[in-house]
């Protein structure tokens, strides 16, 4: 069974669509995929790692939509077992193929999680992450010691979502004290290329002697390996939030311009807090541009997100 899969150019979304690829694999060892997807998600997907992984195709946007012709030259050679279009292209009606699934959005309130199973009927599975031995060995090599690690992601791609880095860097000093719940912890700041500036003012509130710079220095797979290793991570809604979750990490997500609900970060050991104004709070209120890049996360304090992260911490001692 040869599977044509298109998936998002964001790396969040792309990361949830591997929930539908893990459900696949599970219904058949033996699918094969093609995986078309954006350059922000591209480092998930190497054929030396994921084991049914055929080949990957990266989806540069062009004017006038001639990424979709670019791609069409690419794969309308081969007669398609089945096409999971969640871009809602239309391409793969120009295709060969057995069977056609194709996602155009949806304004449900359910989890896209559960949205993208109703794609091929299956059971809602959760997201996958592939890892290397290599990046594994990588990751290790990152931690010195046997300290436990507090990982945060202080970045998220629009500002509206970005929780202050001073509030990051006081919730990371309550956690790692000597009373917190990762007594002495290492803390390990992770972001994406080009989220550097983003980062500064959550590393400038954190002790240097601890901390571990990560923001823009990692490859996908690495960073997922080292998300992995991590005691606890916390972060905005974002596609980092989203790979912790997927690799089994305690992952705590914060939440305003957004809805949790839909977006969530996956699986038992996760939990979202979001801020004291609703979703329809923030996108109804007066003067709400989401072109603009000021903060809809200041009405979320240090000490609501440290209850979160301490409870979903106990829990997750406790299973």
């Amino acid at each position: 069974m040869r599977v044509l899969f298109i998936t998002a150019n964001r790396l969040g979304d792309a990361i949830l669509s591997t929930s539908l690829l893990a459900a696949m694999v599970e219904r058949d060892p033996l699918v094969k995929f093609t995986i078309a997807c954006g350059p922000a998600a591209a480092g998930l997907f190497q054929v030396s790692v994921m084991p049914n992984l055929e080949r990957v195709i990266v989806v540069q946007k062009l004017p006038w939509a001639r990424h979709w012709w670019e791609l069409w030259k690419q794969v309308a050679a081969t007669r398609w077992s089945l096409v999971v279009d969640l871009r809602g292209s239309g391409l793969s009606q120009f295709l060969m193929a057995y069977r056609r699934r194709v996602f155009r959005g949806s304004g449900s309130s359910m989890h896209r999680v559960i949205v993208l199973s109703q794609v091929l009927k299956l059971p809602p599975t959760s997201p996958r992450i592939w890892i290397g031995e290599a990046n594994r060995k990588a990751a290790l090599r990152l931690w010195e010691g046997r300290q436990p690690v507090l990982a945060i992601g202080p970045t998220a791609n629009w500002g509206g979502k970005i929780w202050p880095g001073e509030r990051f860097a006081d919730l990371a000093l309550r956690l790692t004290a000597p009373d917190g719940i990762l007594p002495g912890a290492r803390i390990a700041v992770f972001g994406g290329p080009g989220e550097e500036a983003l980062a500064e003012t959550a590393l400038a509130g954190l002790p240097a002697d601890r901390t571990m710079n990560f923001v823009g220095k990692l490859d996908l797979l690495d960073l997922a390996a080292a998300l992995e290793r991590s005691a606890l991570y916390i972060g905005n809604d974002s596609g980092l939030m989203h790979l912790s979750a997927a690799v089994g990490t305690p992952t705590v997500g914060l939440f305003g311009p957004s809805r949790e609900s839909v977006y969530g970060p996956w699986g038992q050991k996760t939990a979202a807090v979001r801020t004291d104004l609703s979703y329809d709070e923030i996108v109804n209120s007066p003067g709400y541009d989401y072109r603009k890049h000021d903060s809809h996360m200041l009405t979320l304090n240090v000490d609501k997100v440290q209850r979160a992260a301490e409870q979903l911490w106990r829990y997750c001692q406790d299973d």
